[in-house]
C-alpha cells in the first residue's frame, strides 16, 4: 500500500449521530433530496456535483432549440459550466503532489473529490453529514477503481477525524453556509499543515447591501441554510491564522449559468432568487483562497 491509498475494511462503519438537532435537519434534508438537477447532469459523465457553473454558455454547442436534442444539449452544457466550477477551485489549492490528502468538507456525491485524484494523483477525503450522499460517493470511486486514494465518510466537518497538520489543503464548495465560520475555520486550521491551502467557493450576502435582502432570506428557506456576509468569512479566517492570497468575485461569471438554468426543464423555482440577488448586488458568489500560517 502506498502513503496515497486508504485502507479497506469489512467491518461495519459506525456513521455518528447528529451533534445537534440543526444537523439532524440537513442530514435529513440531503438524505432525500433526488433533484434533476443534480442526479441528470451527473449522469452525462458521472461526476455529480452539488454546486453552480462558471463561465460563458457555449451557445454553439446548444444548437438550435427545436433540435430534438436540445434539452440533452443543454444539460451537458450545464453540467460542462459545473465542472468548469470545480477545476476552478481546484487551480487554486497550490502545488499539490501524489503523496498528498486533501480534505472535501461537505463533499456532496463525490464529483470534485474524483476530479481532485485525477488532477493530482493524491488521496481525497469528503466528509458529509448525509450517509446517502457518502454510500453514493464511495460506490462512485468503486466504479472507477480509485477506492484507494478517494473516500467520503459520515461527520461533522467541524470535527474530523483527520490527524493536526494531516492535509496539504482543504475546501468547502458551497457547504459553508450550514454551519459557524469560526468553527469551522478553526477545524480547517487544525488539519492544515503549516502553508497548507483553504480554498472555499461560497455564496454571501453583500455589506454594502447593509442586510440580507429578501432574494438571500428566500436562498435560505429553499437550502434550510444561513448564509454569511463577505466581512464575517474574512474576520473567521483571520482569527483562525488563514490569511487570505485570493478573494476573486465570480458574480458576473456565474449569472449566465443561472440564466441559463432557468430556461431548463430541471428548474427547482429557485432560480429567480439567484438571478435577482446577483443583478442587484445583494449577493456575492466569491472564491477566497488563504493560507494556513
Amino acid at each position: 500500500m502506498t502513503s496515497t491509498e486508504l485502507t479497506a475494511t469489512d467491518t461495519p462503519v459506525r456513521i455518528p449521530g447528529p451533534a445537534t438537532p440543526y444537523q439532524g435537519d440537513i442530514a435529513r434534508y440531503w438524505d432525500g433530496e433526488a433533484r434533476p438537477v443534480n442526479l441528470r447532469l451527473g449522469d452525462v459523465d458521472g461526476l455529480y456535483h452539488h454546486h453552480y457553473g462558471l463561465g460563458e454558455v457555449d451557445h454553439a454547442a446548444l444548437g438550435d432549440a427545436e433540435d430534438s436534442e436540445s434539452e440533452k444539449k443543454l444539460i451537458a452544457e450545464l453540467h460542462r459550466l459545473e465542472s468548469a466550477q470545480a477545476e476552478f477551485l481546484l487551480g487554486h489549492l497550490g502545488d499539490i503532489g501524489p503523496d498528498d490528502t486533501l480534505v472535501d468538507a461537505g463533499c456532496g456525491r463525490g464529483g470534485s473529490m474524483v476530479m481532485a485524484h485525477q488532477r493530482f494523483g493524491c488521496k481525497v477525503e469528503g466528509v458529509t453529514l448525509s450517509a446517502k450522499q457518502a454510500d453514493f460517493a464511495n460506490q462512485r470511486a468503486r466504479e472507477l477503481r480509485i477506492q484507494n486514494h478517494v473516500r467520503a465518510r459520515v461527520c461533522n466537518m467541524l470535527a474530523t477525524p483527520f490527524e493536526t497538520g494531516q492535509a496539504a489543503a482543504s475546501w468547502n464548495n458551497e457547504s459553508s453556509m450550514y454551519v459557524d465560520l469560526h468553527d469551522l475555520f478553526a477545524e480547517h486550521s487544525r488539519i492544515l499543515e503549516a502553508g497548507g491551502r483553504y480554498v472555499t467557493i461560497t455564496g454571501c450576502w453583500n455589506p454594502r447591501y447593509g442586510q440580507p435582502s429578501k432574494w438571500v432570506s428566500q436562498i435560505n428557506a429553499h437550502f434550510e441554510c444561513n448564509i454569511h456576509s463577505r466581512r464575517e468569512y474574512l474576520r473567521a479566517m483571520a482569527d483562525n491564522r488563514l490569511v487570505p492570497q485570493a478573494v476573486v468575485d465570480l458574480t458576473p461569471a456565474t449569472l449566465p449559468y443561472w440564466e441559463l438554468r432557468a430556461t431548463s426543464s430541471l428548474v427547482t423555482g429557485i432560480e429567480d432568487a439567484f438571478i435577482n440577488s446577483y443583478k442587484d448586488g445583494s449577493f456575492q458568489y466569491l472564491l477566497i483562497a488563504a493560507d494556513r500560517v
